[in-house]
C-alpha cells in the first residue's frame, strides 16, 4: 500500500511534526510505503497536485493547519481529478470541532481523525477495507457511502505519550530546518476558552531521561534553536527546574524557546532562572490581557497579581528574552483596554510584544459560546475574530495597526528604546503615531529599518520636536547613513584635540574610549551636543565611541 503524506506548512522555515510523529509508530511495517510531498501556502496548487498524482499513491494524508486549510482542500481537490481510487484522510487541529459539514461539503475525503493520530491512523489504515471496524477507532469521522449516515467516533487520546517513538527516529524528520520542535508533554492545566489545548486534561509527560536522549540526539544533527511545544512549561516546578538544569548544559550550543506562566514562578524558579547564563532561553509569557474580567469570560486561569508579579521579574532578567503577547476581540475586551495594556507592557519593558486578533477555532469553548458572548467571526479560517459587543469592526482594524506599528518599531531593537520612552512619557503617543502611519500607507507593506527612522523622525520634527534628537541619536547608533535627514545636524571634526579646548566642554562618555586615531563627527540638536566616533581602521557602520558634551 503506497501511502503519500501532503505536507504544506505556511513558510519554508516551518515544518511539521506530524508526519514522522506518525511514521515513527509504524516505521517497521514493510508492506506500507511512505512518501512524502512538501509545499508552503505560496506555492502553485496546480503543481503540487500534479506532483502528488504522478506517484499514483493509494492513500492521501493531509494535516490540516489553521493557515494551511484552503491551500491543502485547493490541491486535493485538484488531485482526486487525477486519480480514480486514491482515498484521502485528513486530520490536524482544524479538525477539532464538529466535522460532518466539512465531509458533506467534500465527499472526495473519506475520513478525518478528531485529536491525537499516532494510533488512530495505523488503526484506519489496517482496516481501510473493513469499514464496520471505523466503528472502534478513537476519534474516526466519515460519512457513510452506502446510506450517507454521520459517524463520529469523538477525540482520540494517546493516554500513553511517554511510550511513543520519538518523532526524530523517522527518516521523515527534517532536520534541515532552522529550528526543531520538541513536544514533551501534551495537555495543559489550564482551562483558556479560545485554545484547543484547554480541554485537553490530564497533561501527559515524557521523563527527563527521555527528553535528555533526544536533546543528545538533537544536538548531534548540529541543530542550535529548540521549539518547546508545551503549552505551559512551568506547570510542574520540579521537573521545570530539572529541565532547566539539563538545558544549562547545551550553554553556548543551543537556545531554546518557552511558553511560561508568569503567574507559577515559584521562589526555586526564579533562583534558577535568574542563575541561567545569557542568551539560552527565549520566554513566551502568556497574558493574553490586563484585565481579570476579560480573563474570566475567556475562562483563563491564573492570578492577574501574580502574572503581573511574575512578568516584572522576568522582564528583570538580563539573562532571559522575554515575549509578551495580548489578543485583541476577547470577551469585553476594548479597544482603549488593549491600547492602555500595550503601554503599561512597553513600561514594564518586555523584549518583544505581540499582539493578535482572536480565532474563534473549532473545537474551543470560545466557539460553541460565541452566539451567546456576541461575537461574530469569519467563517473560513483562520476563524478571525470580526466584532464583539466591545469593540466595532473599524476598531479591530485600529488594534491590528496599533500591532503592526508595535512590530515594527518597538519590537525592533534599534528603535525599542526610543519607541519605548516616546509611548511611555508622551499620552496618546501610541494611538497618534499609528494613525500617521495610517495615513502614510505604510503598515501593510514591508518597511526597512531606516525608512522606519526616517518616518519617527518626520513626526517628531513636526509634533514634539523636543523628541526629534533621540531619534537622531539612536539612527546614528544603529549605523545608518549620516548623509540622511536623521542625522543631519552633524559635523565631522577634523582635530579632536583642538576643538575639546580644556574646559570647554565637559565629556560625559556613554560607551568606548577616545582615541585620536578614531574618526569624530558632532550631532547637535538645540542645546544637546553629541560626540560619536568611528574606528578609522575598521569600516563598521555603528560608532564606537559616544558621549554628550556639557
Amino acid at each position: 500500500m503506497k501511502i503519500l503524506w501532503l505536507d504544506i506548512n505556511s513558510s519554508y522555515s516551518h515544518s511539521s511534526v506530524a508526519l514522522p510523529a506518525i511514521h515513527a509508530q509504524v516505521s517497521d511495517k514493510t508492506d506500507w510505503e511512505w512518501s512524502v510531498v512538501r509545499g508552503t501556502i505560496n506555492d502553485n496548487p496546480g503543481n503540487i497536485a500534479a506532483n502528488v498524482a504522478s506517484q499514483k499513491p493509494d492513500i492521501i494524508a493531509a494535516t490540516f493547519w489553521l493557515f494551511t486549510h484552503r491551500m491543502q482542500i485547493e490541491i486535493l481537490s485538484r488531485t482526486v481529478q487525477l486519480l480514480d481510487k486514491v482515498k484521502i484522510v485528513c486530520g490536524g487541529p482544524e479538525f477539532l470541532g464538529d466535522n460532518e459539514n466539512f465531509l458533506r461539503s467534500n465527499p472526495y475525503i473519506d475520513v478525518v481523525i478528531r485529536g491525537e493520530g499516532e494510533k488512530a491512523l495505523p488503526e484506519w489504515l489496517s482496516s481501510i477495507d473493513d469499514q464496520l471496524s471505523w466503528n472502534d477507532i478513537e476519534g474516526l469521522c466519515w460519512i457513510s457511502k452506502e446510506d450517507g449516515t454521520y459517524h463520529d467516533n469523538g477525540t482520540a487520546r494517546v493516554t500513553d505519550f511517554a511510550s511513543l517513538n520519538y518523532p526524530e527516529s523517522s527518516r521523515f524528520f527534517n532536520w534541515d530546518k532552522p529550528f526543531v520542535q520538541l513536544e514533551t508533554t501534551r495537555g495543559c492545566f489550564n482551562t483558556c476558552a479560545f485554545c484547543v489545548s484547554g480541554g485537553e486534561k490530564p497533561v501527559r509527560y515524557q521523563s527527563i531521561d527521555q527528553i535528555r536522549s533526544r536533546l543528545e540526539n538533537i544536538y548531534a544533527h548540529g541543530i542550535k534553536d529548540i521549539r518547546v511545544l508545551d503549552r505551559t512549561f512551568n506547570y510542574d516546578t520540579l521537573r521545570a527546574c530539572q529541565m532547566l538544569d539539563m538545558f544549562s548544559q547545551y550553554e553556548g550550543k543551543m537556545r531554546f524557546h518557552l511558553e511560561i506562566h508568569p503567574s507559577l514562578l515559584s521562589d526555586e524558579l526564579k533562583a534558577k532562572l535568574s542563575a541561567l547564563p545569557k542568551g539560552l532561553l527565549h520566554l513566551e509569557a502568556g497574558i493574553q490581557s490586563l484585565d481579570s474580567k476579560v480573563l474570566a469570560a475567556s475562562s483563563r486561569k491564573g492570578s492577574l497579581e501574580s502574572s503581573l508579579s511574575g512578568l516584572e521579574y522576568l522582564c528583570s532578567l538580563d539573562t532571559v528574552e522575554t515575549h509578551a503577547d495580548l489578543i485583541a476581540g476577547l470577551p469585553d475586551y476594548s479597544l482603549n483596554m488593549l491600547a492602555d495594556d500595550i503601554v503599561k507592557l512597553i513600561g514594564m519593558g518586555v523584549d518583544e510584544l505581540q499582539v493578535e486578533s482572536l480565532k474563534v477555532l473549532p473545537g474551543t469553548r470560545m466557539r460553541s459560546l460565541a452566539l451567546e458572548k456576541g461575537l461574530r467571526f469569519s467563517p473560513m479560517p483562520p476563524y478571525e475574530i470580526l466584532q464583539t459587543p466591545a469593540i466595532t469592526p473599524h476598531e479591530l482594524r485600529k488594534a491590528m495597526n496599533l500591532s503592526r506599528t508595535v512590530d515594527l518599531y518597538y519590537n525592533s531593537p534599534v528603535w525599542q528604546n526610543t519607541t519605548r520612552e516616546l509611548i511611555c512619557s508622551i499620552p496618546g503617543f501610541l494611538i497618534e503615531f499609528t494613525e500617521y502611519l495610517s495615513d502614510k500607507m505604510v503598515l501593510d507593506s514591508p518597511i526597512s529599518v531606516e525608512r522606519r527612522g526616517e518616518i519617527l523622525y518626520e513626526y517628531c520634527k513636526a509634533n514634539i520636536p523636543d523628541k526629534a534628537a533621540d531619534v537622531s541619536i539612536a539612527w546614528i547608533k544603529a549605523g545608518c547613513s549620516l548623509k540622511k535627514e536623521p542625522a543631519g545636524a552633524t559635523v565631522k571634526i577634523k582635530h579632536i584635540g583642538q576643538y575639546l579646548n580644556e574646559g570647554q566642554y565637559k565629556i560625559n562618555i556613554e560607551y568606548g574610549q577616545m582615541d585620536p586615531k578614531h574618526r569624530y563627527h558632532l550631532l547637535t540638536a538645540g542645546e544637546r551636543k553629541v560626540l560619536f566616533a568611528y574606528d578609522s581602521e575598521n569600516h563598521q557602520h555603528e560608532p564606537v565611541f559616544m558621549a554628550t558634551l556639557t
